[in-house]
């Protein structure tokens, strides 16, 4: 069954199956290529009449992930220009104003979009949120830095994307003011920015960043890519020099340069810079509630299929060490506490500590009003990073929002604990995302067909318990440090876990 629903632009034309009412491919903004490409997003123009809202919209350009990442997690292709667009999913007879969660998806800023399967928002929905799903420009066009072009597009994609809900979404019986956005990896990034920026302003109330902390660089050094690109191009490393080249063979350098990298062991990739105009070089402290946290072997889902973990051997271990100056004493320390572990697992654990979980613990405790908690400097400052395919970088201390309440911002930790066994991945990168969105039948390329639903509708619940309460039903962070470890068959909570190792790096 069809239903109508009305934007400001115009009225669109969704679907209705099982009591939902889903609107796809529904344009925030003006497609951005020709007049509007490498420019900061432009209003959409009004139509006349209904438009139909009934299949996904245009994907941003980008080339598949690598094999074996490529199988594990399968990308959508949808041809078109139109790329700034995005998806509702709603109640059909919702009963008043509901929560908002909108979804910024991952993928090192150059993959992914919001037509993957994985994100469907009905279960959302089911449950009496509204879920909102964006796509936004990736990789060159996105984040490319250039001298002759705005800095940090695809954020300001973003905030476009945020404006239309706070302007629209009351038409699909959302609350525009209660509107959590939540993402993974580039996606928790991205949202870690639009905490410090003055043009995300009371444009959302909560958020949630999974497996992805702050991390921000200085234009030159985002600049870099550019230029190894425009080398390859044979071009100059401006943005109308780029706009010139054929798209096909744009996006075919890019994957030359960056198609390699990965979080963990680094190499060249986009990522956002402080430009003091969307993402400010001395941002305030967040006062929004946060939901914040990460996958216990993060790592496995880049050394795992790629073979990285095999071929780790000792003297790689040592050298990984010196590049990232990680102390003796800590690695001694993760050697003791995994007697008999390969060298790749020993990296592999370092590393997934550096760029998330310290980074987390420390915006965790930056939050708290008592600064001098035991365990400040924890790792991760001066480092962060996950998702964005390079390596750790200098970066400016997690910042802050858009609105205060009446009462301090509370931050709620959690743990994604159950390993998956397909290739013996474990509780690898992305592997919690089916549970978020309680969709294990489209998540089994990395959970495998026999995932525990259990799990899924624990941690289904918190994040829609988090999104109309602010609360997703533990301990709020304090001096104990309470993390909600989400496992199978229990999920429990546990104060301070690991904090020996994470203490190590003072």
């Amino acid at each position: 069954m069809d239903i109508i629903a009305t934007t400001r632009h115009g009225k669109v034309r969704g679907r209705v199956d099982r009591g939902i009412a889903s609107y796809r491919g529904i344009p925030y903004a003006a497609a951005p290529f020709g007049v509007h490409r490498f420019r900061a997003p432009a209003p959409v123009e009004p139509w006349e009449g209904v438009r139909d809202a009934l299949e996904f919209g245009p994907t941003a350009p980008q080339r598949p992930y690598r094999p074996p990442l490529d199988r594990l997690i399968p990308e959508v292709d949808v041809p078109g220009d139109a790329c700034l667009n995005l998806n509702v999913w709603a109640p059909e007879r919702a009963g008043g104003p509901l929560p908002v969660l909108v979804w910024i998806h991952g993928g090192s800023l150059r993959n992914g979009s919001a037509a993957m399967p994985l994100y469907d928002g009905e279960a959302c929905a089911r449950d009496g949120v509204v879920l909102v799903s964006v796509n936004y420009r990736l990789g060159v066009e996105g984040f490319g830095v250039f001298p002759d072009a705005p800095d940090n597009r695809g954020l300001l994609d973003q905030i476009a994307a945020l404006t239309w809900v706070r302007d629209n979404i009351a038409g699909f019986g959302g609350d525009p003011a209660r509107v959590t956005v939540c993402g993974e990896s580039a996606g928790a990034i991205s949202i870690a920015a639009l905490l410090t920026s003055p043009r995300a302003a009371g444009l959302f109330h909560r958020a949630v960043l999974q497996s992805g902390a702050p991390h921000t660089v200085p234009r030159d050094r985002g600049a870099r890519t550019v230029r190894a690109m425009a080398k390859a191009l044979r071009v100059p490393a401006t943005a109308e020099a780029f706009a010139a080249v054929d798209r096909a063979r744009l996006l075919d350098a890019q994957h030359e340069v960056v198609g390699g990298a990965d979080p963990i062991s680094g190499g060249p990739g986009f990522h956002i810079v402080v430009d003091d105009d969307v993402v400010p070089a001395d941002p305030p402290p967040p006062s929004v509630d946060l939901l914040l946290g990460c996958n216990r072997e993060e790592y496995r889902l880049w050394f795992v299929p790629s073979g990285a973990l095999d071929r780790v051997n000792g003297l790689t271990l040592r050298l990984a060490l010196l590049k990232f100056r990680i102390p003796g004493r800590v690695a001694r320390l993760y050697r003791a506490g995994r007697p008999g572990a390969k060298p790749g697992v020993i990296l592999g654990e370092i590393a997934t500590d550096l760029l998330l979980r310290g980074p987390l613990n420390r915006l965790a405790d930056s939050r708290l009003a008592d600064s001098r908690l035991p365990g400040a400097g924890l790792p991760g400052s001066g480092h962060s990073g996950a998702g964005t395919g390079g390596s750790p970088a200098a970066t400016s201390p997690p910042g802050g929002p858009a609105v205060s309440g009446s009462r301090p911002a509370r931050t709620f930790f959690y743990e994604f604990a159950w390993r998956s066994p397909v290739l013996e991945l474990g509780a690898c990168h992305a592997l919690e995302i089916g549970f978020v969105f309680d969709n294990l039948r489209y998540g089994e390329a990395l959970t495998g067909p026999d995932a525990p639903q259990p799990l899924a509708d624990a941690m289904h619940r918190a994040w829609v318990g988090f999104a109309a309460t602010g609360d997703p039903g533990w301990t709020a962070w304090d001096g104990r440090r309470p993390v909600r470890v989400f496992d199978h068959p229990g999920t429990s909570t546990v104060l301070a876990p690991r904090q020996e190792e994470l203490r190590a790096w003072l």
